[in-house]
């Protein structure tokens, strides 16, 4: 209860802050609906649908049609002595009667196979006992649940990879905006430094130094428009877009900066991740399987029924027809101690899976434990950096009064913009950063709410 109420806590911050956003939310849902990977795991997940309805199926009756036609020359030959037999007893009779009412007739010889036979019918198999079926397919449920598992998780990390290229994206927006008000300041600059050069005020060094700090511009304005391109790219990639379709840009930010404790985020980690439950249901399916291995041991009952003709022609008369049902036991006594060997894997796999849920388990607590820590330093740089963009803007603004007074010289003015324009850039990055830092940490605590798809409301009984 302590988990499900810290969730619901949570869940209803993190609910506010994306229905801020309803840009990056269409976004998240087109990438839901369009990622290629994605939609490679959803097969994965739809063929484990169809292995477990093949599963089902071995409950349910086998009906087959047989037919044959048997045309037949030579072989063995079956001999019936019948003259050796009756010949004596119709000489005595003869003799007996003073007739020849009784013939001598001669020994007969019949082939083994008919010249023509013909055998056409319906077979109907029914299993009644066979503890193999049941296994099978509870083996299969469980696999099945494991698949949907790895398949939220894959959308997990999916909405954690569009939010940070999203925010990425962002940040550059915010840089470029930077860059060009930087560029309006810098070029004034030069052009009040080349108009003081004209009347003898400075000296040239100082028009080559505001140059010299627009080229830097330029530069960095390159690297900028470099890794704006990247992020819109790696954007589109995850949307399955064209790596040219434009982004919306951010109007506004909003920081969530209240964490929770780190024994409260372990804690939701722990309920929430998807990879602990997929080691719950492959433990489950390696129990049964186990179950399965053993109880191929046991006998196993079927019915058999058979309804066709027979004949040497086809014909269709009650004379033709025939009836055959059948009860079935099969046991298999001995097969080489083969069931034993597969007992004794089944234990392995089982340990196998024990022992990885528990690396699991432990990476998982260290991933949240990263995030934790990241996102508060990145909480704490933000507030730092916030201060820092506040007092080098005051500090510009005086700066720049007396440089138009003739009461500092260019040097102060250059440092103090450099100041100014670095603390901004600074405190962009460190926004998105932190917004970056937050999708990370919502995804290893597993908060965000994936939609429910057609599947997920599978029927498992």
């Amino acid at each position: 209860m302590k988990a499900i109420s810290i969730y619901i806590f949570f869940f209803g911050l993190s609910f506010m802050v994306v229905g801020q956003d309803s840009v990056l939310q269409q976004y998240i849902n087109i990438g839901l609906e369009s990622n290629l990977a994605l939609k490679q795991k959803k097969s994965s997940y739809e063929k484990s649908i169809e292995a477990l309805n093949q599963a089902r199926a071995y409950y349910l009756p086998e009906i087959s049609l047989n037919a044959r036609y048997t045309i037949a020359n030579g072989g063995r030959v079956i001999d019936f002595p019948v003259g050796d037999m009756l010949n004596p007893v119709y000489s005595t009779l003869n003799y007996l009667t003073s007739t020849d009412a009784f013939p001598q007739i001669e020994n007969q010889t019949y082939q083994f196979y008919r010249p023509h036979e013909q055998e056409t019918k319906m077979e109907l198999i029914q299993p009644l006992i066979n503890p193999a079926i049941g296994y099978n397919y509870k083996i299969n449920k469980e696999l099945l649940k494991a698949s949907n598992a790895d398949l939220n998780a894959f959308k997990r990390k999916l909405v954690g990879d569009i939010k940070t290229a999203y925010y990425s994206y962002q940040k550059t927006v915010r840089l470029q905006h930077l860059v060009k008000e930087t560029r309006t300041l810098l070029e004034e600059n030069i052009r009040v430094n080349n108009s003081l050069y004209r009347n003898d005020k400075v000296t040239v060094d100082v028009v080559y130094r505001s140059e010299a700090e627009l080229s830097k511009l330029e530069q960095n304005e390159a690297i900028i428009m470099k890794n704006n391109k990247m992020a819109a790219s790696w954007m589109n990639f995850l949307l399955n877009q064209a790596f040219d379709t434009e982004i919306k840009t951010l109007d506004n930010i909003d920081l969530l900066m209240g964490l929770i404790s780190l024994e409260n985020a372990e804690e939701l980690a722990f309920v929430n991740r998807e990879e602990l439950d997929q080691m719950d249901y492959y433990m489950k399916a390696g129990e049964y399987k186990l179950k399965l291995n053993v109880a191929n041991g046991y006998p196993t009952v079927f019915a058999a029924v058979n309804y066709g003709i027979q004949g040497t022609n086809y014909s269709f008369t009650k004379d033709d027809d025939f009836f055959l049902g059948s009860l079935v036991l099969r046991w298999n006594i001995f097969k080489g101690l083969e069931n034993k060997s597969k007992i004794k894997q089944a234990k392995i796999e089982l340990d196998q899976i024990v022992t990885r849920k528990s690396q699991i388990s432990d990476n998982i607590r260290l991933e949240v434990t990263e995030a934790y820590y990241s996102l508060e330093a990145a909480a704490k740089y933000v507030q730092a950096v916030q201060k820092e963009k506040e007092s080098s803007t005051k500090a510009f603004n005086v700066i720049s009064k007396k440089y138009g007074e003739g009461m500092v010289n260019l040097v102060e003015f250059m440092d103090s913009r450099t100041t100014m324009t670095t603390a901004m850039a600074n405190f962009i990055i460190a926004r998105f950063e932190y917004k970056i830092m937050e999708a990370e940490f919502e995804r290893v605590i597993g908060t965000y709410i994936l939609p429910l798809e057609a599947n997920d409301n599978i029927n498992f009984k």
